[in-house]
């Protein structure tokens, strides 16, 4: 980190025991009868996550599914949280292989202004969303902290939830988007395993793997309500990968119990001037696999579905297992208004709009919630 002096990390000992943790997680170790263990056991340890991951887990997906869909239920009802992101900036310093931002990427490049930010903000509106999640690209030179708090804070004037999804910040930055009404923060670690991360993550800010590690538990000390945590499924070995990321969670729900906690399932999109880049081994049903996984072992977790993923797929999740999922989406600078003004960071593969998705929640008897909380001022 001494290149980037101003990053100003925590000292904690999560990284290393989960780093610890995950080196000795063989998913062939698991077998059919450590699955059905799993599956039976009222409570899902450490070794019921390792084998509800493994691929010999693959042919209980439907007892799996069962038994997410029942915590589901108990947890969260028949309600679908719905949300809708908004990208700020697609400027980035940060160089990843796999993005559509990453620097050098010839793109159409654009930063909203504040007269932008609310016009974009009103067309969201109009919608009846609450809840909105902010974006930039990584690189706080293009869009600084003071940015990012100010457009939080126009956020508030429209919307009930304000999240940011943006590069990680030092404790102090967070306290101060806080300060500002953002009450929730996302940050995917792509993947946990360090040589690859490496490999994939060229320049910028966004090469050291342990700050960017530790942003989740900055944002908690911060004051966040809560935090959520994902990775790029099918960059590496996916089981490994989705076992550290809900290792992560779990670490700082015990560490920090009043945490709200959130996990989300992204997998590898297309990305402009790049057409090699396509979801690996992650199939469909194994996206379900490890969905279902996660409810089991975190059943208390909020579990996103986003637009990465096709109607059809969603609309299926949303019956078993993902609580929360986006709508009405655009992954362009200014689209909302109608001015694109910059260009997406990946396909998305649901373009639904608002009203359609809630048609579809109606016609599958759920029940849409813009927003779960009342903000006193």
């Amino acid at each position: 980190m001494k290149q980037f002096i101003h990053l100003k990390d925590i000292q904690s000992e999560t990284l290393q025991t989960l780093l610890n943790e995950t080196s000795i997680y063989e998913q062939s170790q698991f077998g059919a009868k450590e699955v059905k263990k799993a599956l039976d056991n009222e409570y899902c340890t450490l070794d019921d996550f390792k084998a509800l991951l493994s691929n010999a887990a693959e042919n209980f997906i439907e007892e799996i599914a069962q038994k997410a869909q029942k915590l589901t239920r108990k947890h969260f009802g028949n309600s679908i949280n719905l949300f809708t992101p908004l990208y700020l900036s697609n400027y980035c310093n940060s160089k990843c292989t796999y993005c559509g931002f990453q620097k050098g990427n010839k793109i159409k490049r654009a930063k909203l202004n504040e007269d932008e930010i609310h016009k974009e903000m009103q067309e969201i509106k109009k919608s009846g969303l609450e809840e909105i999640l902010l974006l930039t690209g990584e690189g706080r030179e293009y869009a600084s902290v003071e940015y990012i708090a100010k457009a939080c804070k126009i956020a508030k004037e429209y919307f009930q939830v304000v999240g940011v999804e943006v590069y990680p910040m030092n404790e102090q930055e967070y306290a101060l988007l806080h300060e500002n009404a953002c009450e929730y923060v996302s940050i995917y670690q792509e993947t946990y395993n360090l040589k690859k991360y490496s490999k994939i993550h060229l320049e910028g800010e966004k090469s050291i793997f342990e700050y960017r590690f530790n942003a989740q538990e900055r944002a908690l000390k911060a004051g966040m309500r809560g935090v959520a945590f994902g990775t790029l499924l099918g960059i590496d070995d996916f089981r490994k990968d989705a076992y550290a990321t809900a290792l992560h969670a779990y670490f700082l729900q015990k560490k920090y119990p009043h945490a709200e906690i959130s996990l989300s399932v992204p997998r590898l999109r297309p990305i402009i001037n790049n057409k090699k880049i396509n979801p690996n081994d992650v199939d469909e049903t194994r996206l379900l696999q490890v969905m279902c996984a996660y409810r089991i072992f975190l059943p208390f977790a909020s579990i996103t579905i986003s637009t990465r993923e096709k109607a059809k797929f969603r609309n299926a999740v949303i019956k078993i297992v993902a609580n929360k999922m986006s709508a009405g989406v655009s992954v362009g600078v200014g689209e909302h208004q109608g001015l694109k003004k910059g260009d997406d960071q990946f396909e998305i593969s649901d373009l639904r709009s608002v009203e359609e998705i809630l048609k579809m929640l109606k016609d599958q008897n759920l029940q849409a919630i813009m927003s779960d909380s009342i903000y006193v001022g």
